[in-house]
């Protein structure tokens, strides 16, 4: 019998690697010049409160793993930040959406039921 990694586990289809207190020790690949430029696709430039934004989901997803639902993203972003303006705050910095945009330049996946095209966009 072979070496078992207690730190994988299997989500999904891929094996995913955890620390000890069960938060995600890689992302997918993704860094600032890259943000930069799916920022700018989105005619979006990037300011500190953005940066800010973009950390925290990606740390919500190194913590949680993807999101079970585009709410719950919401409901963390908002919870975070309130003391800014919570969520219509949020919705000037990313005004297509703060989960499907932030998600996006982030280099993250999109929760589930973050947009659905048979009622149109949730973002």
């Amino acid at each position: 019998m072979g070496h078992v990694d207690i730190s994988k586990f299997i989500h999904g289809e891929e094996a995913v690697s955890r620390d000890p207190a069960g938060h995600m020790l890689d992302l997918p690949d993704w860094d600032e010049e890259e943000a930069q430029r799916l920022a700018h696709a989105e005619d979006i430039v990037l300011t500190a409160a953005h940066w800010d934004v973009l950390r925290f989901v990606r740390e919500h997803y190194r913590r949680h793993g993807r999101a079970e639902s585009g709410r719950v993203l919401s409901g963390a972003l908002e919870r975070a930040f309130h003391d800014h303006g919570g969520r219509r705050w949020l919705y000037t910095l990313f005004p297509h959406g703060p989960v499907a945009q932030a998600s996006r330049i982030a280099g993250l996946p999109l929760p589930p039921y973050t947009t659905d095209s048979s009622f149109g966009s949730a973002e």
